[in-house]
């Protein structure tokens, strides 16, 4: 009962700020053109950071739901504001030209902090591939155990009795020789122990005696509260990290309650899906004849009144413009024929601007884009809840051209107590479904009865469309791409690619292992007009948004035209490869591992390669979600060929990779990530236009190694205590990465430190000797990264903006160095 009314809570909290959004986006009318960028992404901001907190809350209320049709409408909702978050973040990239952007002053406004601002990865994108996951960990342990098997039976040798006998002989002799060497080093260390602590007995009375085992005890004890107090004092100021607490009893419950929850949840959902085709099958067996009837009296109806009221037979509606469904929303017949006039003219404008092109804007303005998924949340928070109780909101939905149906409190008024499917609703819903399959079917009868009246009446006959024939032809010139593997199944690919290491299973890491603390300083830079380095957080956050995010959202890429290559690109150790076994863990993705040494090695020949590349495609085509993992990048884009790459040039395959890349529709569940350590290797141009997203990894800022610090150090196995100085190392380790301090901190808890940490705790001195043999980051390569990311389109951008913006202020160009220049003759002038 408490989850169920804290999940109402959460819904109510996030449905008034939702309700709050979707007016002022869409009650108001959109305003015209803009040409203060600085305002306009205030706005942009302010919108992404209140629907980046809806979608915290909803997500918790997905979670807690158990109701299957209440939570396909949350679900609908979520999708929607996704896609939402999507889309305003490609408007903030556009307007500010960086992919970074720091909210200091709006944090404040909107009384938020920075942990606010991180991304969850919704839940629910895993747990749909549970049987995608299973099944894919079924795959990978019969392809590749039977060669595990035969390897460890043929390293198993025969060996006779005596040779065994001789064997355990030895292996006896030298246990009892450790055991005799461990009770001789005890006689040692006891007689040493004896004569340390040898005394002479002195004469004392009974009261001097206790006096002085008094005075011993209490300074005893008082050290011992000292010590507690400082260290409670120092946890309480923060300057040493509090202890991990272990998971308390109202924890252990919450879990035993969420699993139970989950366990309903899949009962339900199962229980759902069966009732869905049950409930389909008996209203199309008892009403479909009806609703058939019914419909093509209305229509009948209705040709009667367009010939009475314009003297002619009218226009039958397409099957894109809606079909005779766009018919009857209380409309007269000369509305709808005008309607269905300028929807024809606007669809001609369309083709006309497709064959002219897009025309260039010389202005500076900004138009605010229309969104395509605010429907999808309007018609999910509609069903869930009265959202349609007020006359006002009908105009939201007739401006999204949603129907306006009576679906009204919908949940708002049912019991709360209900927990399994409700029949009721879900036949409402099926015969919604019934009606439209059984509508597409009357509208082609109703086509050729219309065709007969205007014959017979009119005397008519109905011209046939020219454009659909034109798009048949253009259609048929298309060619295909030539399939490489026609005559083999999918089965022996994929199980050609795990034996061959190229479809690999991912690492157990999740993203939120990817340890980052936010920018402090990034809006201070910014002021002084200095670029900041992101910090490990944004790269988190951008990782969710472009990565897991689509992938885990089939519904998001069908609107939303997602990037299909990603770069990262970073010094060695930033975490490129961690952040690609991440996002296959999070969303449940299929890992192609592509590296050079897959190319020299075990497809050598140029066919060989062009081969594996359309292997890869084509099986990460089929098993969506797919990471395709380029290795080593650069090499692909080469501006000339190395010494040892003469036998194999990898530059060879850029246009086959162009080619497996344009064959990727935009509904496709499948990303390329690209990871590079010298992308100023690569030519800039080819190199940019195959990768559309250029994500710099750079190395971790103080507050992040602090960070680093603390968690690497309780991960393996040693707790900081108030001794080890946690400061400092964030401060030497300046210019340092990630994998730095892990093989750092490993290097020195090896197995027998961990157990001397009671009687002797870590110091700061003791990691300074790995440190010193590891080769940190220079600042002249760190530059290197800097200027190769100007050379971006990005960085381009950027830099063209900074220069108009100067010139525009009178402080550079032509203009300002002749302003300078006078300025500069006029004193020597006065001189």
């Amino acid at each position: 009962m408490t989850s169920r009314s804290s999940c109402n809570r959460k819904w109510v909290a996030a449905h008034s700020a939702l309700q709050g959004l979707l007016q002022e986006e869409l009650l108001v009318e959109p305003p015209g053109p803009q040409t203060n960028r600085l305002h306009v992404f205030q706005d942009r901001a302010v919108l992404y950071l209140k629907y980046l907190q809806i979608f915290r809350s909803l997500e918790e209320v997905y979670e807690q739901l158990v109701q299957p049709q209440r939570r396909q409408m949350v679900r609908m909702v979520l999708e929607g504001l996704t896609g939402r978050l999507l889309e305003l973040k490609s408007q903030m990239v556009e307007l500010e030209l960086s992919e970074f952007h720091y909210f200091d002053e709006l944090l404040l406004d909107l009384k938020m902090t920075p942990k606010d601002l991180e991304i969850p990865v919704p839940r629910y994108c895993l747990r749909d591939q549970i049987q995608l996951l299973r099944h894919k960990q079924t795959m990978f342990t019969n392809i590749l155990d039977p060669q595990r098997t035969n390897r460890t039976a043929t390293s198993v040798q025969s060996m006779t009795l005596e040779e065994a006998a001789r064997l355990l002989q030895v292996s006896e002799r030298a246990r009892q020789g450790r055991t005799r060497a461990q009770f001789v080093k005890m006689l040692v260390q006891s007689e040493k122990g004896v004569h340390r602590h040898t005394w002479k007995p002195t004469s004392l009375t009974q009261t001097q005696a206790a006096i002085l085992i008094q005075k011993v005890w209490r300074g005893h004890s008082q050290r011992n509260r000292t010590n507690r107090q400082r260290t409670e004092e120092m946890i309480f100021l923060g300057m040493i990290p509090a202890e991990p607490p272990g998971p308390s009893s109202s924890q252990v419950q919450a879990e035993q309650v969420s699993v139970h929850r989950r366990l309903i949840q899949d009962q339900n959902e199962g229980q759902y899906q069966r009732a869905q085709l049950s409930v389909k099958k008996s209203v199309r067996e008892m009403e479909g004849t009806n609703i058939r009837e019914t419909l093509q009296e209305q229509i009948r109806q209705w040709f009667i009144e367009c010939r009475d009221a314009t003297g002619r037979f009218p226009e039958f509606p397409d099957t894109e413009d809606g079909g005779s469904a766009s018919l009857f929303s209380q409309k007269t017949p000369e509305q709808v024929s005008a309607e269905l006039a300028a929807r024809g003219q606007e669809r001609q404008k369309k083709k006309r601007e497709k064959r002219g092109g897009p025309e260039k804007k010389e202005d500076d303005s900004w138009t605010n884009p229309v969104s395509c998924f605010l429907s999808e949340v309007v018609k999910g928070d509609r069903i869930y809840s009265d959202f349609l109780s007020r006359p006002e909101k009908i105009k939201v939905l007739t401006h999204l051209t949603l129907p306006v149906s009576v679906c009204s409190d919908v949940w708002h008024r049912r019991d709360d107590q209900q927990q399994s499917v409700d029949v009721q609703l879900l036949r409402e819903a099926k015969r919604q479904e019934v009606e439209q399959e059984v509508r597409l079917q009357v509208d082609e009868l109703m086509r050729v009865e219309l065709t007969h009246l205007k014959l017979a009446v009119d005397k008519t006959k109905t011209k046939t469309k020219r454009g659909n024939r034109k798009k048949k032809k253009k259609t048929k010139k298309k060619k295909k791409r030539a399939d490489l593997t026609a005559d083999r199944s999918l089965q022996s690919l994929y199980e050609e690619l795990i034996l061959e290491g190229v479809l690999i299973q991912p690492m157990s890491i999740k993203l939120s292992d990817y340890i980052g603390e936010y920018s402090y300083l990034g809006s201070t830079l910014r002021q002084v007009n200095t670029e900041p380095m992101p910090s490990l957080s944004d790269i988190r956050q951008l990782i969710t948004l472009y990565s897991v995010l689509p992938l885990g959202s089939p519904t998001v890429l069908k609107e939303f035209p997602a990037v299909k290559t990603l770069l990262l690109a970073g010094p060695s150790g930033v975490g490129k490869k961690m952040l690609v076994h991440a996002v296959c863990n999070e969303t449940g993705a299929h890992l192609f591992h592509l590296s050079p040494a897959h190319l020299s090695t075990r497809y050598p020949s140029r066919g060989g390669a062009a081969y594996l590349l359309h292997l890869i495609f084509k099986v990460a085509g089929e098993l969506q979600p797919s990471v395709i993992w380029i290795e080593d990048a650069e090499k692909w884009f080469y501006r000339k060929a190395l010494k040892s790459g003469r036998k194999f040039d990898p530059r060879r395959l850029k246009k086959n990779l162009l080619k497996s890349l344009k064959a990727l529709k935009l509904e496709d569940r499948v990303l390329v990530i690209g990871t590079t350590r010298r992308p100023f290797d690569a030519d800039v141009k080819p190199f940019c236009k195959v990768y559309k997203k250029i994500i710099l990894i750079p190395k971790p800022d103080y507050s992040s190694r602090l960070v680093l610090w603390r968690e690497l150090l309780r991960r393996e196995g040693a707790e900081p205590g108030p001794g080890l100085d946690l400061s400092s190392l964030a401060k030497i380790t300046d210019g340092f990465t990630q994998g730095h301090i892990l093989e750092a901190v490993r290097s020195v808890l090896k197995p027998y430190r961990l157990k001397k940490l009671r009687l002797q705790p870590l110091t700061a001195a003791e990691f300074i000797q790995p440190l010193s043999r590891m080769e940190p980051v220079y600042r002249e390569e760190e530059e290197a990264f800097k200027v190769w990311f100007r050379k971006t389109p990005l960085g381009r951008k950027k830099a063209r903006a900074a220069r108009t913006s100067e010139e525009e202020g009178g402080g550079g160009g032509k203009a300002g160095r002749k302003k300078k220049s006078t300025e500069d003759k006029k004193k020597m002038m006065k001189k």
